[in-house]
């Protein structure tokens, strides 16, 4: 629970810093849609956290499976609106080169998606696959 208190806390120092240190930097429409792509995606990263509870783990584990929320539409909601969040953040400090970033990022995200799903499917089977087949990514 420290670790998912901790690691929440850092996402919105970055954010926070990134808000006020370019703040000052003209509203071009990059920057604008960096906003509106960014907050709600932080917003939701801060729920789907919160959602995981106990079962966040860096290395994937099978503690429980957890279907409410976000949750029951969206099997990785930390991946999706983590990855949105970022994007968001380089529109925003008006930087879309580092977009790149996130491309690399999305077959690395896919790789660990595909690693939870193993281990989840072994722990919980038929439950973890009726689960998976209402769910999106």
């Amino acid at each position: 629970m420290k670790t998912n208190i901790l690691t929440l806390v850092l996402v919105l120092i970055v954010f926070i810093f990134a808000g006020i240190h370019f703040g000052s930097l003209p509203w071009t429409p990059a920057r604008i849609a960096g906003v509106v792509i960014g907050l709600p995606s932080l917003a939701l990263l801060v729920l789907a956290r919160i959602q995981l509870g106990g079962s966040f783990s860096v290395r994937p584990k099978a503690q429980a499976l957890v279907t409410h929320g976000l949750y029951s539409r969206i099997r990785n909601p930390i991946y999706l609106f983590g990855a949105l969040a970022i994007a968001g953040i380089f529109l925003y400090i008006n930087q879309p080169l580092y977009l790149w970033f996130v491309v690399v990022l999305i077959p690395l995200q896919i790789y660990r998606v595909r690693q939870e799903g193993k281990v989840l499917e072994a722990r919980f089977g038929d439950e973890y696959r009726q689960y998976k087949s209402g769910t999106w990514i």
